[in-house]
């Protein structure tokens, strides 16, 4: 019998189909004799490619991580830091949105894995060419991280049930429409995420303005 023209294992076959476990069942469903399973290999197989579960984990970790846009922190992109770090953001919290479950795996920081680690280089040499102390510099990334992953960890809206008399007023005198919430979950999730990614930004300037004076606050441009 002819051996098959393209092998019947790779190391981005089994991240996809870890990634799409992830996606459906959470972090949970992963096991190598799952993915063996979906695959259609012998479990001893995949450890030609990955030492163990968590090793999968990472990558599939950091296939998310290089769906972000890093385009406005190159140097020749126009946007200033303000507006690069604004834009950034959402992207970085629009692809964590895509893959809710591999949020904590992401919050533990970027390890070794290399679309992580171009993330947070990224980040981190704009902000110093902005003029930031690196000090500051790596502060802002750590602040941005802890905001953009917490922000997608879970649903503030989803989080109050469609059930009125869950609120009765004379407990809760101020919830009289939680009830209406969750069915207006995204709207209110990204304008959460909105408001506090603008005071965040918003902060950093005035902040900049104090370490170098004489500039001039660009702020993002406002969005419909």
């Amino acid at each position: 019998m002819a051996r098959p023209r393209k092998p019947l294992l790779s190391r981005d076959r089994i991240v996809e189909a870890a990634s799409a476990l992830v996606d459906a069942e959470g972090l949970d469903a992963v096991s190598t004799r799952r993915l063996a399973t979906e695959l259609g290999v012998s479990g001893p197989s995949l450890y030609n490619h990955f030492r163990n579960k968590d090793e999968i984990l990472d990558a599939v970790a950091d296939a998310v991580s290089a769906q972000v846009d890093l385009s406005m922190f190159e140097e020749s992109d126009p946007r200033g830091w303000r507006a690069a770090l604004h834009d950034w953001a959402v992207s970085y919290r629009a692809a964590l949105t895509e893959h809710p479950h591999i949020v904590p795996v992401l919050a533990r920081g970027p390890g070794r894995r290399p679309a992580g680690l171009r993330v947070a280089d990224a980040v981190f040499g704009a902000m110093v060419r902005a003029g930031w102390p690196p000090a500051q510099a790596t502060y802002i990334g750590a602040l941005m991280r802890y905001f953009i992953t917490g922000s997608a960890l879970g649903s503030f809206a989803r989080g109050f049930v469609d059930d009125e008399t869950a609120y009765d007023p004379a407990d809760y005198p101020h919830l009289g429409q939680a009830h209406l919430l969750a069915e207006r979950g995204r709207q209110i999730d990204e304008g959460a995420f909105e408001t506090g990614l603008r005071a965040l930004v918003d902060g950093l300037s005035v902040q900049y303005e104090l370490l170098t004076p004489g500039t001039t606050v660009r702020r993002p441009p406002k969005r419909p």
